[in-house]
């Protein structure tokens, strides 16, 4: 079995996708061509700008619950090379290894915090795509 890390993210991601089609699914009633005309124009026009905005807000869900992800598997690279560079330099002392090792994760390091800044820029937008209420 997995880490248990892993299971309870994969779930956290799960159930932010289900809530995102369940709130999508909520979109409202039904109306019929015949009662749409007789409805006026203002109804009109107001139902196409909800429909894309709600298409818009899941399809952002969606990415924000694959790019957390991605952070959560970052962190878990920088912990396991941060081992492995224990390793390398104390166990096995293999010298020549240290440096590429400590680029690797420097690199790694790097990219979380990108990635890190990235999630809470997108979450402010997903934020402001939500309807009010």
């Amino acid at each position: 079995m997995g880490d248990p890390r892993n299971v309870a993210h994969a779930k956290k991601v799960t159930q932010e996708k289900h809530k995102a089609n369940h709130a999508a699914g909520k979109k409202g009633p039904k109306r019929h061509p015949a009662q749409e005309s007789q409805s006026g124009k203002a109804t009109d026009t107001a139902m196409p700008q909800q429909t894309p905005d709600a298409a818009k807000l899941e399809k952002s869900t969606a990415i924000l619950a694959k790019l957390r992800e991605m952070e959560f598997h970052s962190r878990a690279n920088i912990e396991k090379l941060a081992e492995l560079s224990l390793t390398i330099e104390e166990e096995l002392k293999q010298k020549s290894f240290v440096e590429p090792i400590g680029n690797v994760y420097s690199a790694e390091e790097a990219f979380h915090s990108k990635i890190s800044a990235l999630i809470e820029a997108y979450q402010t937008e997903c934020d402001r795509l939500k309807p009010p209420g």
